[in-house]
């Protein structure tokens, strides 16, 4: 039987293994390496895909989540675990939350993160901001049709939430 150790080296396995692709000369991703598992079976990885992708939100926790998601055909993970090689970042803190993860354990903190140029505070800094003295200004721009697609939405029996 795996235990919480062995899931562990599996995601640090996978972010070595995604820089060590970037050394050879592929496109990768940072350091980072996650897996999803479910009743004592690893059901999905993840390695950090940003630059490989394009796509500044390929970070190991979201392929990992989406992989697994697809895997359990669920757009919720509950009763699963990620093992993360870092400590997830403010969007993979949400997407954990949005998915509804069980457990997450993490080898690397973000301050381990900083040190090495995946630096976070600045985001975290603005959450704690109120949205008008944060950097990019969000301004809220109502339109009246907008609270009547939310109301539409209330109104609907089959609707399924999350």
């Amino acid at each position: 039987m795996l235990t919480h150790n062995d899931f562990m080296a599996r995601a640090v396995q996978l972010s070595l293994e995604n820089i060590e692709e970037r050394v050879k000369g592929q496109p990768t991703g940072g350091p980072f390496g996650v897996v999803i598992v479910k009743d004592g079976e690893i059901i999905a990885e993840g390695a950090n895909r940003v630059t490989a992708t394009q796509d500044p939100t390929a970070h190991a926790e979201i392929v990992a989540i989406r992989a697994a998601c697809k895997i359990l055909g669920s757009f919720q993970l509950p009763g699963c675990t990620m093992y993360t090689s870092c400590e997830p970042c403010p969007m993979c803190l949400g997407a954990v939350y949005w998915a509804h993860v069980a457990r997450v354990y993490y080898a690397n903190t973000r301050l381990d993160a900083a040190r090495i140029d995946f630096d976070d505070s600045f985001i975290y800094e603005q959450l704690a901001l109120p949205m008008e003295r944060r950097t990019i200004p969000f301004v809220r721009l109502a339109h009246p049709d907008a609270i009547c697609v939310f109301e539409r939405w209330a109104a609907l029996k089959d609707k399924i939430i999350y």
